[in-house]
């Protein structure tokens, strides 16, 4: 009897996965890991938003931007770890066209990163406003969609560690699939039967709060030190990729190696000494764009209904707005002299 007690006191004390990532209705699948996508670009498009249109940038011009970078983006992710782990869908036994199954996982963040900052740079030019500036001002909502995404690894029983003795241990467990017995992402865990090394460390779990951590620091830096010119994003990409990389040294799932590190150690080590370099020479450049720089070029600011005056600027930044915007704040007043209440 107090085996089975001591048994049941550490399985409460871990943390069970979902039985199943996907869930059916009909003939339509609802895949969590999709969801969390979907969810995690929202969250970007809406705080980046809100962060551009303080900084001055007018509004709208996120989700203009977004309808070039997110195709791009999973383009791009899709492709870096479709190229990074080839092993999964090319050579004997695999099946080449499961490279393009993006609903079943499987996306490099900077792959992402790389193929949606050209997106973003094409809608940047329609535009006529400054990438940096837009990467600065969505740079925290894209470490909490990375955040929110590691949710969908979760449901997928992905991307953890080695087996773990720690209260926080995952209990990961066997699927079945009737239909395709190898297919375990599609299956259903019946009976809660562990695999072998199950309680395992919850690597994504640990990125998620790191995730977190990275956008409430990045944000009070931001609002602390003016940041401009592409800083914030070069200190959202150092301390994601300081992270990385000794989370990705906790995990066990395939990948390949370069001189005895996984590929993705090597990447967050040259992306962690690129982002500082950049964020140092960056500052070389002054202080935070002028507001008047981040308007589009084809909406006139008397037509947009939005203050000329972002929420969280400095009267310095209101003293070096152009003339037209403060005479045009000055006749506006003269016009009517009435009280707001009598409007």
């Amino acid at each position: 009897m107090a085996d089975v007690n001591t048994a049941s006191a550490a399985f409460l004390a871990t943390i069970p996965s979902p039985d199943q990532g996907v869930w059916h209705i009909g003939p339509v699948p609802i895949r969590a890991y999709a969801l969390c996508i979907i969810a995690g670009i929202i969250v970007a498009i809406w705080l980046g938003e809100r962060r551009w249109v303080n900084r001055g940038g007018t509004k709208g011009t996120v989700i203009d931007v977004a309808v070039f970078a997110v195709p791009f983006g999973l383009v791009g992710g899709r492709l870096y770890h479709v190229i990074t782990d080839n092993q999964l869908y090319f050579g004997e036994g695999k099946n080449p066209l499961n490279a393009l199954k993006i609903w079943d996982g499987g996306l490099g963040i900077w792959g992402a990163i790389a193929l949606g900052a050209v997106g973003a740079l094409i809608a940047c030019r329609r535009r006529g406003i400054p990438l940096p500036a837009m990467a600065d001002a969505l740079a925290p909502g894209i470490v909490i969609a990375q955040a929110i995404g590691r949710i969908g690894n979760y449901f997928n029983q992905e991307l953890y560690g080695a087996h773990t003795d720690l209260p926080w241990g995952l209990e990961i467990y066997q699927r079945y699939n009737p239909t395709n017995p190898d297919d375990f992402l599609n299956g259903v865990a019946l009976g809660h039967v562990p695999l072998p090394d199950s309680p395992v460390h919850p690597t994504f779990l640990y990125e998620l709060l790191w995730n977190l951590g990275v956008a409430l620091l990045i944000i009070w830096a931001d609002k602390k030190f003016r940041l401009g010119h592409g800083r914030v994003f070069a200190l959202y990409v150092a301390g994601y990729t300081a992270g990385r990389f000794w989370i990705e040294m906790m995990r066990t799932d395939t990948a390949n190696h370069i001189l005895g590190l996984r590929v993705n150690v090597w990447t967050s080590i040259l992306l962690f000494v690129a982002a500082i370099v950049y964020f140092v020479l960056a500052a070389k450049r002054g202080p935070r764009e002028a507001p008047e720089t981040l308007w589009s070029k084809d909406v006139p600011r008397e037509d947009s209904g939005d203050s000329a005056e972002p929420a969280d600027e400095t009267h310095a930044d209101v003293a070096a707005a152009p003339d037209t915007v403060r005479d045009s704040a000055a006749d506006k007043a003269t016009e009517d002299p009435k009280p707001e209440a009598e409007k």
